[in-house]
């Protein structure tokens, strides 16, 4: 009733933008009526208003902190009266154009909806009742774009590329991204060899990304969430208020250059995505134009600065050229290859860039050599061969031995006093390091879980050596089943679809083979070696983008902590939560001594 009521009273006044999440509503009630016509109507106008509140803010934001800039302000009230005169230009600017901002104060619910681009399933739907299969293709595909998991759109999809009056031209993404579609036909191009063509089109995907991050930057200037934190309970002053705030609209900032690099479907950034754009520019340049091409290789040197293959171009394009040049002028503030590595002694190895790939990088002292050697022990007196894959001898090759142990299984040794309970502890320690750091270094904005966390040993079968061709761990990618011939990875059981993120951590290196390798999707093709030694770890997303494999181990013997982890909590490992109950319950003790009559080996 309420909701009828809001629309009779809106619609009465056609000075204001109807509010998106009560045209969605209005939608899904049609659909679950059957009444396809207002499912179109009502939905098309949720998204038509859901974009035009967005444009809305973002012009207001933009010229409020134009007409009220901080600059020469910071200090005192001259910085404060900014703020708040920055504040009351943006709510009266937005009330004009939208009206009531608390008529558009949408929920988290269909916030996500809309950014999983849920209403577009429903309109496939309509249209297709409707007949009217082009612009139900053109649904379907946009929805398709941000869940490529989804089976049945896919075979939707398939359907309607069969039906007469459906057209190539009809499959389009309507919820593109000006700078990612640019982009993605300018490779296109370019890989075609049409470089003046590409050119174009990657000076335009420049100048719509740049355009695209001035307004994701706008949007951050507006109430920030701040999670378990509430001003009137703690009584916080003005200026730690503003403080606080003003922290978290950087944080939102930097977000923009992930989200900008973001593809739809995709939970993690393409790689390198602002400088590949210069770096394409300085070869397609390269056929006709050095200048040009000088300054984009130049340009590609403020992200990266004195990598090797660009300065030698460098050099060339000078020597070619008889001068020298600048590189172009870009907001590169807050680009950052990677986030943080957390712990002061990690070093950074090589980025993806250098590992030929996307999503990877190679780290060197995550563990010092004490570490290593303790581990090596705890895993000679606790692992068992094929323990955590079926109990099988040699689960990947009959000429190696294989042995590994879990976390929980650790602990239990601990306790039993078969091994030293610190050792069981570091295994712990160690894991959860290593999952802090990749979830940092990948910048992931929602917390990184385990789903499994492995001990392992591979040993090399005297005797055995002699004219080995396979390897010690076959090519594969981790949350999908590689398909070399089809250069496809399928995500479907019995794939581990809800990995997203994997590690190895070495223990040693005093062993024969057994290097870490990437390769192309046709198993075959190696793009990056690792060889392995104590405290490097090499991590990578778990999708078909990173196949990988293990070179066989032909002497000696190769330790690591292998680590999946999952972005899903619900598929988090089982054992690893109750080790986290084990190790609560053992801080417990040593807090509070033996009063409280726990005993952690209970918990196992």
């Amino acid at each position: 009733a309420a909701i009828v009521l809001l629309a009779a009273a809106l619609s009465t006044s056609t000075a204001f933008l109807e509010p998106y999440d009560l045209l969605y509503d209005n939608a899904v009630q049609a659909f679950y009526n059957s009444d396809y016509h207002n499912v179109v109507r009502y939905m098309e106008g949720a998204l038509s208003s859901y974009a035009e509140v967005r444009r809305t803010r973002v012009r207001c934001r933009l010229t409020c902190q134009d007409q009220h800039p901080f600059d020469e302000t910071f200090m005192d009230l001259r910085f404060s009266d900014a703020v708040l005169q920055r504040a009351a230009c943006m709510n009266r600017c937005i009330e004009e154009k939208l009206g009531s901002q608390s008529v558009h104060k949408v929920s988290e619910d269909v916030l996500q909806d809309f950014h999983r681009r849920i209403p577009y399933n429903y309109l496939q739907l309509a249209y297709q009742k409707l007949k009217q299969p082009d612009k139900a293709a053109a649904a379907a595909h946009t929805y398709f774009q941000a869940n490529p998991e989804h089976v049945e759109m896919g075979q939707n999809l398939e359907q309607y590329k069969d039906l007469q009056g459906v057209m190539e031209e009809h499959f389009v993404d309507r919820e593109a991204r000006p700078h990612q579609r640019s982009f993605a036909a300018a490779v296109k191009l370019y890989n075609s060899g049409d470089y003046e063509a590409a050119i174009g089109l990657f000076e335009e995907a420049l100048t719509e990304y740049y355009k695209a991050d001035v307004e994701c930057r706008a949007l951050c200037h507006w109430p920030q969430r701040f999670e378990g934190y509430d001003y009137l309970r703690y009584r916080y002053s003005l200026y730690e208020v503003i403080s606080d705030h003003f922290t978290q609209v950087l944080h939102c900032e930097h977000e923009c250059v992930r989200d900008l690099a973001n593809r739809p479907g995709r939970l993690s950034p393409m790689e390198n995505y602002l400088p590949l754009h210069y770096d394409y520019l300085q070869f397609a340049y390269f056929q006709g134009e050095l200048e040009e091409a000088l300054q984009c290789a130049l340009t590609y040197l403020l992200f990266h600065e004195g990598e090797e293959s660009l300065m030698d171009n460098v050099d060339y394009y000078r020597e070619e050229l008889g001068h020298d040049s600048k590189p172009r002028e870009v907001s590169i503030c807050c680009y950052h290859w990677g986030g943080p590595l957390v712990y002061d002694s990690v070093q950074l190895v090589q980025n993806s860039a250098a590992l030929n790939g996307t999503q990877r990088v190679l780290l060197d002292h995550v563990m010092s050599e004490e570490e290593c050697s303790d581990l090596r022990h705890l895993a000679h007196a606790v692992t068992m061969a094929g323990d955590g894959y079926r109990g099988r001898m040699s689960p990947h090759t009959p000429n190696e031995k294989f042995e590994g142990a879990t976390v929980l299984k650790t602990l239990q040794h601990g306790f039993e006093g078969r091994v030293p309970m610190r050792s069981a502890r570091l295994f712990y320690d160690i894991s959860e390091r290593a999952r802090r750091i990749i979830e940092s270094y990948f910048l992931l904005n929602s917390t990184l879980h385990f789903s499994y966390t492995h001990l392992v040993c591979r040993t090399a079968i005297t005797g055995q050596q002699d004219h080995r061709n396979d390897l010690s761990h076959p090519i594969h990618a981790d949350n999908c089943l590689l398909d070399p011939d089809a250069n496809e990875c399928w995500k479907e059981p019995p794939a581990y679809t809800y990995r997203d993120y994997s590690a190895l951590l070495y223990l040693n290196g005093d062993f024969e083979g057994g290097e870490f390798i990437f390769t192309e999707m046709d198993a075959k093709t190696v793009t990056a070696s690792v060889k392995p030694r104590c405290g490097r770890m090499v991590g990578f997303s778990s999708g078909g983008e990173n196949p990988h494999g293990v070179k066989a181990v032909t002497s000696g013997q190769r330790c690591a902590v292998a680590l999946w982890f999952t972005l899903d909590p619900l598929f988090r490992e089982l054992e690893r939560l109750q080790a986290d109950e084990v190790i609560q319950a053992l801080d417990t003790q040593s807090v509070w001594g033996q009063g409280l009559n726990i005993n952690p080996k209970d918990e196992l």
